[in-house]
């Protein structure tokens, strides 16, 4: 059956445009919110937009608290930190501001501040058996697509896995993109979060769970990324490119909702945990090896020429360059003893049981050696 079966409810409202962030007050009203808590890092609060955000909420008569100390790939610490500040605030709407990590711990504060428990209780899908407290998603950064899912990705601060934890009520009600938000991003920020969105849209292409409705957006994507990543790094004030990537962002982060992710992300991870890679560069360093890899099944190569006719895996090499990202492992530190114990952490990442091509320990081992 070349149609392939999709069962998709859409539980975001996506609103896009430049100056959207204006509307945040009056969403938050729409929805019934009275005391919210916005979900932040330091450098989105430094920049300028938390303090927007909370302005436009105050002129609509809404009281806010603020929570600005997110890190980069937030662990169960980060989310404990912000549900005692949600609590003590007695907050019945929250707002995840910024990246990924942002939204994502947005998603875990209201897990546990609903539902109780720990992080750790909820790896998996659906295991929230209380509602959960309406959540405005607004991404400033055009990576992770975490505005368009229900899954927060949470590391164990002690193993140090990362855990995918999914549920229909963590979806943001509603996601603003709103492309003025992104201007300020430097360029390592754009390159990193830009590589990852790029690696949403080919592994959402191709995983053994997609289906004729998330492939459409991984198409789509892929077009507003590629042409609007190219477009930043020579112009990045360029508000029209910055609005594709961002948009390619969202499109991917629909995708991956209903396909999952593969072998890429799941040798990024444990790069991220034992080299203390970033995350983009992780994903950007393996996604050409991952490609290769793949196109040992005809099918899948197919899939890749119609995205891109030319060698896939060589151009995006040469765009991690033109980045100037690091294309081999070895730059942070990997040497050939290291290769068996990520593979071993790869083995057991969620997304590598989507990977098209299944790995054995022995394929994760030769992967990283490729990149090495």
């Amino acid at each position: 059956m070349s149609l392939i079966p999709f069962d998709h409810q859409s539980r975001t409202r996506l609103i896009f445009g430049s100056g959207s962030l204006a509307r945040v007050g009056e969403l938050v009203q729409e929805l019934g919110g009275q005391r919210v808590l916005i979900v932040s890092d330091p450098g989105i609060v430094k920049a300028g937009y938390v303090e927007r955000a909370e302005a436009f909420l105050q002129v609509a008569g809404l009281a806010v608290k603020i929570y600005g100390e997110v890190r980069e790939n937030p662990s169960t610490e980060d989310v404990d930190h912000c549900v005692a500040v949600a609590r003590a605030f007695e907050a019945d709407f929250i707002i995840g501001l910024g990246g990924g990590s942002s939204m994502d711990t947005a998603k875990g504060c209201n897990f546990i501040f609903t539902n109780g428990g720990r992080m750790q209780d909820y790896w998996g899908t659906g295991k929230a058996t209380q509602p959960m407290l309406p959540m405005i998603a607004i991404p400033t950064t055009a990576g992770t697509g975490s505005e368009c899912q229900s899954y927060a990705l949470i590391s164990d601060a002690v193993t140090h896995v990362k855990m995918a934890c999914g549920d229909l009520k963590a979806a943001a009600r509603v996601a603003i993109l709103d492309p003025e938000l992104t201007l300020s991003q430097p360029h390592r920020v754009t390159v990193c979060t830009g590589m990852d969105a790029i690696s949403h849209a080919l592994e959402s292409a191709v995983t053994n769970k997609r289906t004729s409705f998330s492939t459409v957006f991984s198409r789509e994507s892929f077009g507003l990324l590629i042409d609007g990543f190219s477009r930043v790094l020579t112009e990045p004030k360029n508000l029209e490119a910055r609005a594709q990537m961002q948009l390619g962002a969202a499109y991917a982060g629909i995708a991956i909702e209903g396909s999952m992710l593969g072998a890429a992300h799941a040798c990024a991870n444990p790069l991220t945990a034992k080299f203390h890679v970033v995350h983009g560069e992780a994903v950007g360093v393996m996604l050409p090896h991952i490609i290769r890899f793949n196109s040992a099944l005809p099918e899948i190569a197919a899939i890749y020429q119609s995205y891109f006719p030319s060698d896939l895996a060589a151009y995006l090499t040469e765009l991690l360059i033109t980045a100037q990202m690091p294309i081999r492992i070895s730059h942070y530190g990997v040497t050939e003893a290291d290769l068996l114990s990520l593979a071993e952490m790869a083995m057991k990442q969620w997304t590598a049981q989507f990977n098209p091509r299944s790995l054995s320990l022995d394929d994760f081992v030769q992967l990283y050696r490729d990149a090495l």
